[in-house]
């Protein structure tokens, strides 16, 4: 594992340290103020703010060579302590710090380790899934002083995800948010992650903050400076060399405290009133929204080589059963026959239960084969299942009946209707089509899902966007699209359409977007 992945070292890049120290600084009132940085790196956060301030610095770096570094480039006033912040940030007297500027490493759970993570949650009263960002902003409000404060470079993955739910009610319980930039697919440095940046207070603000947003669109702009767009009132697009941005100003909504946080802007909220409005209920609602499949052995189950294998080492046929990836999935229309096949050692029960090996041995031979990787998977056995197991079946049974399926990444929605009986890899997520309540409404789901109306819905209320335009059809996301009353002749238009563009008709996919439009608009 590399020092990147191990420790979140993605260094601040000097143009984006100046921002996020100048959008800091502009809410600063002390003359030469005390800042603090617990995950310094080389001090180029820590140097961007003592150039707009003359502030007093205090930086921590686990890495002694990097603290090193950062001593000798900020200088002898300038106190640089190693060691682990987590660790060595309680022992700070409270209240100390006028501002904390910092970039956090970002390393989540699966990193950290599950002993550690447990650890850090406790310490820092956390929940679920963490990284090691949510002890860091965890420990901010006890350090500032009252009207202090914190100017944090992260993830824009709290903004959204379930695992960020503990820094959004850090950040509303104990600090106000004074603005908010979600820099979205910019690619401002190396991290796999898309950056945010957050600037908040200790201290009441009256007022919601302010929210910007930037991402890559198609077509050209005005030349010009993209933080300076990001600092700008109004909504713009911007060209910065080739790429063009698309740059939206507004302001930070908050529903509820498990809900994500979105931009606000005046025609948003119209919009949302007008959904609201004529919905029914949410597909979360309808039907349990389940993810595939995950084995953790792909190279053992999942191929499309069992073919080629020597007879007596090929599974019996019918625990080797087509398999539905992303690659497979268009809209609308039904997915053609698999690519891949999985070894699925499950009996057809509405409950899993593994088959009994000692009936299939041209399986178990070839399980046989792998065992000691198989083995190898602790927590299977651990939670007390059979050694040849998959990690997550789901419910065998269901896979036979029609199902909508849709890939977990995708620029594009891609929901289908399943009618093979076909299993649904982890890369996608899938719905019964007989726990949704039948055909009819799996086709007014399909049209709503698929549509541009479902995809502005989407940006709207979920905006979970990766690079290159890429969005992310998860559960939380997808159960809140809204479905019209199917009782109503305007939903009845949308099935019919519907069913005539999944019978292979795609010349009425238009007829299905005016149909929605009308639903909603």
């Amino acid at each position: 594992m590399d020092r990147r992945k191990r420790f979140g070292v993605h260094y601040t890049p000097s143009a984006l340290a100046r921002f996020v120290a100048e959008r800091t600084a502009g809410q600063l009132s002390a003359a030469r103020p005390m800042v603090l940085d617990p995950a310094c790196g080389d001090g180029e956060l820590l140097e961007a703010i003592r150039d707009l301030t003359n502030a007093r610095l205090v930086g921590y770096e686990l890495d002694p060579e990097v603290a090193a570094l950062a001593q000798q480039r900020l200088g002898p006033d300038a106190d640089i302590r190693t060691g682990d912040f987590t660790e060595l940030g309680g022992r700070l007297e409270p209240a100390g710090f006028d501002a904390i500027i910092t970039n956090p490493p970002y390393v989540r759970t699966q990193v950290l380790g599950g002993p550690h993570a447990a650890r850090l949650a406790a310490k820092f009263g956390l929940k679920g899934r963490i990284d090691l960002t949510h002890p860091f902003v965890a420990m901010a409000p006890r350090l500032l002083k009252p009207g202090g404060v914190l100017g944090l470079l992260c993830s824009n993955r709290f903004l959204t995800t379930r695992a960020g739910a503990n820094i959004r009610a850090l950040l509303t319980e104990h600090l106000d948010v004074v603005e908010l930039f979600d820099l979205g697919d910019t690619k401002l440095f190396e991290a796999a992650v898309l950056p945010a940046v957050v600037i908040a207070a200790r201290r009441p603000q009256g007022r919601a903050a302010r929210f910007a947003s930037a991402y890559q669109v198609p077509g050209r702009g005005e030349p010009g400076d993209l933080f300076a767009a990001l600092g700008n009132p109004r909504s713009s697009t911007v060209s910065v060399g080739a790429r063009t941005f698309a740059v939206e100003v507004g302001t930070l909504a908050r529903d509820a405290a498990e809900q994500p946080w979105r931009l606000s802007t005046p025609e948003r909220e119209r919009r949302a009133v007008r959904v609201a409005a004529r919905t029914w209920k949410t597909v979360g609602e309808l039907a349990k929204i389940r993810v595939g499949i995950k084995t953790t052995a792909d190279q053992v189950f999942i191929g499309e080589h069992w073919d080629g294998l020597p007879e007596h080492r090929v599974p019996e046929a019918d625990l080797l059963r087509p398999l539905l990836t992303h690659e497979d999935l268009r809209p609308w229309t039904t997915p053609g026959p698999p690519r891949a096949r999985v070894l699925y050692p499950y009996l057809d029960l509405p409950h899993r239960q593994p088959v009994d090996l000692g009936r299939y041995p041209r399986a178990a031979a070839y399980l046989a084969e792998h065992r000691e990787r198989l083995e190898g998977r602790r927590y299977l056995t651990e939670a007390g299942r059979e050694w040849f197991e998959i990690w997550v079946p789901q419910r065998p049974s269901l896979w036979r009946a029609p199902k909508i399926v849709f890939p977990d990444i995708s620029p594009e929605p891609r929901f289908a209707i399943d009618r093979s009986g076909a299993v649904v890899n982890g890369d996608c997520y899938w719905i019964s089509v007989p726990e949704m309540g039948g055909d009819d409404l799996a086709h007014l789901v399909l049209g709503v899902a698929n549509s541009s109306f479902g995809t502005r819905f989407y940006d709207d209320v979920c905006g979970n966007r990766l690079y290159a335009g890429r969005r992310r059809w998860i559960t939380q996301y997808v159960g809140r699209l809204p479905v019209p009353d199917p009782a109503t002749p305007a939903a009845r238009r949308v099935v019919a359409a519907v069913r005539r563009v999944a019978g292979g008709d795609a010349g009425h996919v238009v007829e299905v977007e005016r149909a929605v439009a009308r639903v909603f608009e």
